[in-house]
C-alpha cells in the first residue's frame, strides 16, 4: 500500500503563490496532482515523469503552475503561482489508484 501525504495548502490573495509538497512512501514513476472545486468534478492539473523531463499541464494552469520532483525524498512538488480565484480547491497528489487526502488551496479576490 502506498501512502501519499500532501501538504502546503492554505488562504492566499490572487495574484499571490503557493507550493504543495506531495511526499510518497515508495518510489512511484508517473506522478499527478489534480484538483476538485467544490460542486465540480475532479480535474487534472499537472503530471511529472520519474526522471523530471515530461511535465504535463492542463491548459488553464501552464504557464503559472510548475511541477517538479526529488526522488532522493520522494517527493514532487507543485509550485503556483499568479494564482486565482478559480484556483481555489482540494488539491490531491495521485500515482497510479494511490491517493492522498487533499490540502486546501482558497485564493481570494
Amino acid at each position: 500500500q502506498v501512502q501519499l501525504v500532501e501538504s502546503g495548502g492554505g488562504l492566499v490573495q490572487a495574484g499571490g503563490s503557493l507550493r504543495l509538497s506531495c511526499v510518497a512512501s515508495s518510489r512511484m514513476y508517473l506522478m499527478n496532482w489534480f484538483r476538485q472545486a467544490p460542486g465540480k468534478e475532479r480535474e487534472f492539473v499537472a503530471r511529472i515523469t520519474w526522471g523530471g523531463g515530461g511535465t504535463y499541464y492542463a491548459d488553464s494552469v501552464k504557464g503559472r503552475f510548475t511541477i517538479s520532483r526529488d526522488n532522493a525524498k520522494n517527493t514532487v512538488y507543485l509550485q503556483m503561482n499568479s494564482l486565482k480565484p478559480e484556483d481555489t480547491a482540494v488539491y490531491y497528489c495521485n500515482s497510479n489508484d494511490f491517493w492522498g487526502q487533499g490540502t486546501q488551496v482558497t485564493v481570494s479576490s
